[in-house]
């Protein structure tokens, strides 16, 4: 089922998710639905706040973008990124490992708003995986800003707060707009 995306301005996304103590068939469901939703917004990733949860749930594939490499590594071996995909990250613990790097970012909670953002550009992952089962990984280009953008995402960070003062500058009247109607539309 294809879940409503909450937009800026909706206090579902400053709330920091509770750790998923139980994979039951509800958390199975949210997944299947993130995952569709996700897909039909043309998303890259997807954090349960952003369909109006505080959990620490997040969905990511990075498979068909070409123009914005990924590497991913296991057990300090290349891996394929598409046979990796897609990802769901369960109670997801990151760590940077790379050099911090600026590139665009969007977010489907912030339509049609794009910035440079900088973040570490590799990432070593730790999650519980869709069948509860931990699982580790190092991750770079896309797939690692990807996976950080959602990790902000369950901690109540959004994407504009990581932005340049000019980058904020030069969006705040269509982030201003966005948050009157996201607020008009929960009265």
């Amino acid at each position: 089922m294809i879940l409503p995306i909450v937009r800026y301005g909706h206090p579902a996304l400053r709330r920091k998710g509770v750790p998923v103590e139980v994979l039951d068939s509800e958390i199975r469901q949210l997944i299947a639905d993130m995952f569709e939703t996700m897909y039909d917004a043309h998303g890259i990733g997807l954090a349960a706040q952003q369909v109006g949860r505080a959990l620490q749930l997040a969905v990511v594939d990075v498979r068909g973008i070409t123009d914005r490499p990924s590497t991913l590594f296991r057990d300090g071996k290349p891996a394929d990124v598409d046979e990796a995909m897609p990802l769901v990250l369960i109670n997801p613990q990151i760590t940077p490992v790379g050099d911090p790097v600026s590139g665009p970012e969007g977010c489907l909670s912030f339509p049609e708003i794009y910035a440079d953002i900088t973040r570490p550009e590799s990432i070593e992952v730790r999650a519980l995986g869709a069948d509860g089962r931990p699982y580790a990984f190092r991750c770079g280009g896309l797939l690692a800003k990807a996976i950080q953008h959602e990790v902000d995402h369950l901690n109540g960070i959004l994407f504009k707060d990581r932005m340049t003062k000019a980058s904020l500058e030069e969006h705040q009247e269509e982030m201003e707009e966005l948050m009157a109607e996201t607020k008009a539309s929960l009265k």
